[in-house]
């Protein structure tokens, strides 16, 4: 896997400006006739609203396979959902009973009712909206900061800050398995096909084990810093992968090799969204502007302009509508208004 490396590395080098060549930046000549009907449809959809969501930070923004309802995870120790009614979020419910903040939360990937939410307390939780009611807390070892659900339904992992991942069986609450690691673990993911577990860390390494098993296959250098998160497009057809080097590298899943780098932020990547049909690739740091990308080409195709650092991205499972979250200072314009805003973006400027 030199080759990816490599690739990825030279970026760092400085050859990854806008417009650069080849992998990097814009391909040269006019955008592709998919760029440009989504520019045309951004141009008259542009806009972003703001909706109260918590009395403090929102660090994670997920929405049901159905996309019926988004949910939020905050700093202030709850989960809030909402209903997606035509142009606008309405709050449905907040979730309480967690002890400490709600780092990461995630929905079934068919069952449109159920969300698990990861928290500092050492617990996770699992929801159902129907109900409003928490219908199961999991003890953990440690303090929980990433999970994920795998698609097939049947297991929920989740991460702590001593790097250990746990498999929780999603019907019976119980552990079926635990992973200690010797490296600093970030995000985790299973691919599409659900036999392939994959983890981002700090040594700037894709480490992949095969599943149920979780015998090591393969560890991919991917980036020359902390390899910070990975998303799987709905397609199958790649993974992207999001660095403290500012780079975004997309990877093809059967090959395993870094396709192209898109290099238009600044500052380490937090959060990537891939939108419902593959092609758009949303990402998103520090810069006051969350990069929306054509996955085939690396163009740019729009920006969403914030006024601080961006926590979390979510492309809606069927339409052009980004959820994020970003670090709202309270009082930087009205001393009552709220710290934790979720924010929707692609809707009609005439709304």
């Amino acid at each position: 896997m030199a080759s990816a490396s490599t690739l990825a590395g030279s970026s760092a080098l400085g050859l990854g400006a806008v417009g650069g060549p080849g992998p990097w930046g814009s391909s040269a000549g006019s955008p592709s006739r998919y760029v440009a009907g989504m520019q045309e449809l951004f141009r008259s959809h542009s806009k972003t609203r703001e909706f109260p969501a918590h009395s403090a930070k929102v660090h994670s923004v997920a929405w049901s396979c159905d996309g019926r309802r988004l949910a939020s995870g905050s700093f202030d120790k709850t989960a809030s959902v909402f209903l997606l009614e035509k142009d606008r979020l309405v709050k449905e419910n907040n979730y309480r009973g967690h002890g400490d903040s709600v780092d990461q939360l995630c929905w079934h990937p068919s069952n449109p009712d159920l969300f698990v939410t990861a928290s500092g307390d050492k617990t996770i939780r699992i929801w159902d909206v129907r109900t409003t009611k928490c219908i199961a807390t999991v003890n953990t070892k440690g303090e929980n900061i990433n999970i994920c659900w795998s698609p097939d339904g049947q297991t929920i992992a989740v991460g702590n800050k001593d790097d250990v991942v746990t498999f929780i069986d999603a019907k019976t609450h119980r552990s079926k398995a635990e992973e200690q690691f010797k490296f600093e673990v970030n995000e985790i993911s299973w691919n599409n096909d659900n036999n392939m577990f994959f983890l981002t860390n700090g040594n700037g390494c894709i480490n992949i084990l095969s599943y149920p098993e979780l015998k090591p296959v393969q560890s991919i250098n991917a980036h020359p810093s902390n390899c910070i998160c990975i998303k799987f497009d709905p397609m199958g057809k790649y993974f992207a992968t999001g660095s403290a080097d500012a780079l975004v590298s997309l990877w093809d899943v059967d090959e395993l090799v870094c396709v192209r780098c898109f290099s238009r932020l600044d500052w380490p990547v937090r959060t990537l969204s891939f939108s419902h049909d593959g092609k758009m690739l949303a990402s998103a740091s520090e810069d006051h502007f969350i990069d929306i990308a054509e996955v085939e080409t690396g163009d740019k195709l729009w920006e969403v302009q914030c006024e601080s650092p961006t926590f979390t991205v979510a492309w809606h499972p069927k339409r052009p509508l980004l959820a994020f979250a970003c670090d709202d200072k309270d009082g930087k314009y009205d001393s009552s208004r709220e710290a934790g805003t979720v924010k929707l973006f692609g809707l009609p400027n005439d709304s």
